[in-house]
């Protein structure tokens, strides 16, 4: 079998190689400990240096059995075309020679979508990339770059058939040019509501769900032009990179400087506005792509993809009967979409199975002898009563960080490097908030048991925790911990097959008659999810759980019973 390499050169740095219909794959901040692997000043560049030496050691090959290896472009170079040839040696010269020489490009928003698309299933599907900006449109377009493109996908070839284009207006010493990137739009107005110290994007969409978006929907619906053919024109500058621009609404003014002097109140309800806008710019185009396609699937990727709340909207609105959503959606995912690239159109391989999981990633390693923190024993070689064990720990309402088999590649704790607790108390999402430093406002997800997905909510989930669902009312005041101001939830559908959750999702429901935990990242603020079992370690005793469970090993907090001398589970139901 051939062997495959995507790579991701920019910021979220990452390594993906499929060898063997296997899909290998990692990103780099995951050892650099720095998130989004930002790169130490804007326009450098990057290799996954140590991504990349796990995907081949794990495919157990060398640099040289790679059959193909390609990355997303995405220097914004105006005299560009196709292929990039400056950008191209550039990268290549970060990689070992034989797979240097190898290295080809293409275009941003093609790696992102096709992230997607080759893992649907679907034989036919509309492809849709949104974000901050991409590659190149060349030089026949002047200095633009992607930022919202439309596709027509199918497995044997790729039509790019909608593009925003930048606008040229007169300006004040000529002719200007007006971009209308609606990743710059989100980001430019979060930056405008959420403090200082807060992931803006993710914030906002959290906040808005305590405003009223009618109080500011007038003023921030005039800066955005929905016209014919799915046009989105943005007023400038709110749809270029912009952090300085005073906002005027009402007689008020909004910087990034004085998001502090304003109320709660105010600035939940321009989250809101913001939030309900955006969400409306995007089902405009996802409508146009179904006009245009009739094709019944749309695939999601792109950095706005990530916003959980529109896609929740854009799988009820956008006219498309199935919505399916990269299962790495940011810049990191592009290194996936330029494997399968490789692996389907240059190779003709066939597609790889659909994933329920996203687990492509290194083992924890085990635990070390004498890495046992302060406060904390250890109950070893539990094997198959491990479950058991955390489960009935969980029942109890204790915090348990889960550490088990494959580390998930993408945003999301998807139940491999996770910090699990029940749902059914408020008062536990309040004390994971403290945990992890978080704003109150801010909602956790359930991991729910896919067959019991549509008794708790208004939707099947989606696998890679990517869309918010409604949680049903009769329901939601057992889920307290997991039900968000607006009464929606960020639902991840775990499958028979999740080899890191089913197990001890079912014996939570054997205890309790709740078929679903809160799952959230395990991390300390600002840094990444964590890798290993030394880290996990680490992190339990700075984070003050109450128990971690690794391989088969667990730790509990001196001050925390034997889980085997818990009650047993004698219900089931829900």
């Amino acid at each position: 079998m051939p062997a495959v390499l995507g790579l991701n050169f920019h910021h979220d740095t990452a390594a993906a190689l499929i060898v063997d219909d296997r899909l290998y794959a990692a990103e780099e901040e995951r050892w650099s400990g720095v998130k989004h692997n930002h790169p130490t000043r804007k326009g450098t560049l990057a290799a996954p240096v140590r991504a990349l030496q796990w995907c081949l050691e794990a495919a157990g090959i060398e640099p040289q059995d790679v059959d193909a290896v390609w990355a997303a472009s995405m220097r914004p170079n105006p005299a560009a075309g196709w292929w990039l040839t400056e950008e191209r040696d550039e990268l290549a010269a970060l990689l070992p020679t034989p797979l240097g020489d190898q290295l080809r490009l293409l275009s941003h928003h093609t790696a992102h979508v096709l992230s997607g698309y080759l893992l649907s299933g679907h034989d036919h599907a509309a492809g849709l990339v949104i974000d901050a900006g991409g590659s190149s449109l060349g030089s026949d377009f002047g200095p633009g770059r992607e930022r919202i493109t439309g596709y027509d996908l199918r497995l044997d070839r790729i039509d790019r058939i909608h593009q925003s284009m930048p606008t040229v207006v007169p300006g004040p010493v000529g002719p200007r040019r007006v971009h209308s990137s609606l990743g710059h739009f989100y980001r430019n107005l979060a930056r405008r509501v959420i403090p200082p110290g807060d992931e803006p994007e993710g914030s906002m969409m959290a906040l808005a769900a305590f405003g009223d978006p009618h109080r500011y929907r007038p003023q921030i619906r005039e800066l955005v032009r929905l016209g014919d053919d799915g046009e989105v024109r943005i007023g400038h500058p709110w749809g270029s990179a912009d952090s300085s621009t005073p906002l005027l609404l009402r007689g008020r003014v909004w910087t990034a400087d004085n998001v502090v002097e304003q109320t709660d109140a105010e600035r939940a309800d321009l989250a809101a506005a913001v939030q309900d806008v955006f969400s409306e710019s995007v089902i405009h185009i996802a409508r146009h792509l179904q006009r245009l396609t009739r094709a019944s699937a749309l695939v999601f990727s792109g950095g706005c993809a990530l916003n959980s709340h529109l896609n929740g909207r854009l799988a009820d609105d956008s006219g498309f009967d199935t919505l399916f959503v990269a299962p790495a959606p940011h810049d990191a995912g592009t290194a996936v979409g330029a494997a399968l690239y490789a692996w389907h159109y240059q190779l003709g391989q066939e597609c790889l199975q659909v994933p329920t999981d996203a687990a492509w990633g290194p083992n924890p390693g085990t635990l070390k002898a004498g890495a046992m923190p302060s406060g904390y024993r250890a109950l070893t070689g539990l094997g198959a009563d491990l479950a058991p064990a955390a489960a009935a720990l969980l029942a109890q309402h204790r915090i348990v960080g889960w550490v088990q088999g494959p580390l998930e590649f993408g945003p999301r704790a998807l139940g491999h490097r996770s910090i699990l607790a029940h749902p059914g108390h408020a008062a536990t999402r309040d004390r994971l908030n403290a945990i992890k430093q978080r704003a109150t406002y801010r909602p956790f997800a359930p991991a729910v048991l896919a067959e019991h997905a549509t008794k708790w909510f208004m939707s099947t989930g989606d696998p890679f925790m990517n869309r918010v669902a409604h949680v049903r009312r009769c329901r939601a005041d057992r889920i307290a911990a997991v039900t968000h101001h607006d009464g929606t939830a960020r639902v991840q559908s775990v499958a028979t097959d999740h080899q890191g959750l089913h197990e001890l999702l079912q014996r939570f429901h054997e205890h309790t008659g709740l078929p679903l935990l809160l799952n959230t990242s395990f991390n300390l603020k600002g840094t990444p999810i964590l890798r290993s079992a030394e880290q996990a370690v680490q992190a339990a005793a700075g984070l003050g759980l109450d128990a971690l469970a690794v391989g088969d090993t667990l730790l509990i907090a001196d001050q925390v019973p034997d889980p085997r001398a818990l009650p047993q589970p004698s219900l089931r139901e829900g």
